[in-house]
């Protein structure tokens, strides 16, 4: 019980002291991050550095992005309870479980096996059964389950791959890191209709790379 209180209290104060001076605003991206158990995210031994202002390694070259990162991405978005959305991947599972506390369903793609058995173990010991999970090349999309009415890609891709323009929505919203391996913009994109698209760069961010057909090749 006191290791709860404690853990909540270091999630209030990540959000005081690292998301509200960076401009995170939004109630229901705020509460989603103050309700969901970051540290349940990350290894054991880093559970007392997962509120902290950085990424963290969760195994197989893989980070949890800093929580700023994913408040940002979150908030961008701009989600409604009935949007369905799709996340290209799942990593430690934490941006698909902020996003299962928002939206009315989540989809979410993982590449790599082990943390996306880890990751659906996580979901259903919470009860986030809102989301659902896929072992699969994330950048080509999931045909059978779109359109979807929002899409994020939580790895650096070389450019915007087509296959999850195709999954967007009319009136959908994207958003993707894209550039070089070391360095990406994250880009907003929103699409107006089949053949126009309206990007927004966000800034300059790091991702892992986004591997498969339409990403890196490794």
């Amino acid at each position: 019980m006191e290791n709860s209180f404690k853990f909540e209290r270091l999630r209030l104060n990540m959000i005081e002291n690292q998301l509200k001076p960076r401009g995170i605003t939004d109630k229901k991206v705020m509460k989603a991050i103050a309700d969901v158990p970051r540290h349940l995210f990350v290894e054991e031994a880093f559970a007392e550095q997962a509120y902290a202002d950085h990424p963290l390694p969760i195994g197989e070259g893989q980070t949890i992005s800093q929580p700023y990162i994913v408040a940002e991405m979150t908030q961008a978005i701009r989600l409604n309870k009935q949007d369905r959305v799709l996340e290209i991947g799942t990593g430690s599972g934490y941006q698909a479980a902020i996003l299962s506390q928002i939206a009315f369903k989540v989809y979410t793609i993982e590449t790599i096996y082990p943390l996306y058995i880890k990751a659906r173990k996580l979901f259903d010991k919470l009860g986030y059964y809102n989301i659902i999970t896929k072992y699969s090349d994330g950048a080509s999309g999931w045909k059978e389950e779109a359109p979807f009415d929002a899409i994020i890609v939580t790895a650096g891709a070389p450019e915007i791959p087509q296959p999850l323009i195709k999954n967007l929505a009319i009136g959908g919203k994207m958003i993707i890191p894209v550039g070089s391996l070391d360095s990406q913009e994250l880009i907003k994109i929103y699409k107006k209709s089949e053949t126009e698209l309206e990007t927004v760069n966000l800034g300059e961010c790091r991702f892992v790379k986004l591997t498969g057909e339409q990403g890196w090749q490794c």
